[in-house]
């Protein structure tokens, strides 16, 4: 695996690269790659970094690892490659884009559109087992991305979290809510959506309230 990051965060992240913890990380998924098929594609897994530059950083979502089947994982959480089904989690945050800002259900599932207008889409482990969920959680990854989440509260101000479901909530812990924004709502899954827990929750355009509320540009949701 080369840590192949945008030098926006290169700067900020190069102790984080020479821990003992990330050494073997690195070594983990090189092994595993090498190993089996893992998503996303090698050259993707710091999407997510490479989309959306430090300095650009004005919305956080963070999401739990990469999906696991063929062709959908491209390295930003929630988002699938152009031409793929979409799946039931992103299907769910688009309903609740339609109805809370009134525009059409997209065609395509590839949030890189949101990603290059600033909005981080982290996903707490950047790699994933093909056809297994979660078989690269407790590795080091969560380590790194919870480094990465502190950097961003630390180092600037304003930034809007989404946190959807139990998993992202527990990270607000590592954000100073004196210095940004924190919303929260049940997962998009259709268990917790079902249930009342997302649908509603008007995250898009109470974002863009916010961000318009402190001069920065909103997003083209």
């Amino acid at each position: 695996m080369n840590v192949d990051i945008h030098q926006s965060w290169k700067h900020y992240l190069e102790d984080e690269f020479n821990k003992p913890y990330f050494k073997d990380l690195v070594n983990f998924v090189k092994s595993e790659y090498k190993t089996y098929t893992c998503f996303p594609p090698g050259n993707q897994i710091f999407n997510a970094f490479n989309h959306c530059n430090f300095d650009d950083v004005k919305v956080v979502i963070i999401g739990q690892d990469p999906y696991h089947n063929y062709g959908q994982a491209n390295g930003l959480c929630f988002s699938v490659n152009d031409g793929i089904d979409h799946p039931p989690s992103l299907i769910n945050i688009f309903k609740e884009i339609e109805s809370d800002l009134g525009t059409p259900y997209p065609v395509s599932g590839n949030l890189s559109r949101w990603a290059d207008q600033g909005v981080l889409l982290l996903n707490a482990t950047l790699t994933v087992r093909a056809h297994q969920a979660g078989s690269h959680q407790n590795k080091g990854w969560e380590t790194f991305t919870n480094a990465v989440i502190k950097l961003i509260s630390d180092k600037k101000e304003g930034v809007v979290f989404l946190l959807w479901g139990g998993y992202a909530k527990k990270k607000a812990k590592l954000i100073n809510e004196n210095k940004h924004h924190i919303l929260m709502s049940g997962h998009p899954s259709p268990l917790s959506a079902n249930r009342g827990y997302w649908f509603g929750n008007k995250h898009f355009s109470k974002a863009n309230t916010i961000l318009k509320g402190i001069n920065t540009k909103e997003v083209n949701w």
